[in-house]
Formats: structure tokens, sequence, C-alpha cells
């Protein structure tokens, strides 16, 4: 993936969680990742671990490949 491929993907995050009314810290404490990886992945600064975006998809009670799908 590309840098712009990581932004995008962050903002997908970003924008399930807010629309669940989610902290970033409700979202690591229910996935077990730290809200400094939560932010970095949601600012695009990190390439996440498959396992990683599992436990997000998970959290935020939403398939995968629907966090994946960059055609807004």
């Amino acid at each position: 993936m590309e840098q712009q491929d990581f932004l995008k993907l962050g903002y997908k995050i970003k924008y399930e969680r807010v629309k669940r009314k989610l902290s970033q810290l409700e979202l690591s404490l229910m996935t077990g990742l730290t809200t400094r990886t939560i932010s970095r992945i949601e600012c695009g600064n990190i390439d996440p671990k498959y396992s990683t975006l599992l436990k997000i998809a998970q959290a935020l009670d939403v398939e995968l490949i629907k966090l994946l799908d960059f055609k807004l």
C-alpha cells in the first residue's frame, strides 16, 4: 500500500469509530491496542498488520473489506 492508501484507511477507521460515538481510548480498550497506535493508524502514519486491522474491524462491528474499500 502507498502512503495515500494509509491515509484513506485511517480516515475510514476514524469515520466508523466516530459514527459509533467511540473515543480512541474506548476503541483501544476494545482492541487491546494503545491509543497511540489507534491515533497513528487514523493519521495514516503506520502500516498496520492484518491482525491489527482484524481487531479494529471486529471492535467496530464492520467487515474488514469495508475498511479496505477505498472507493469513496
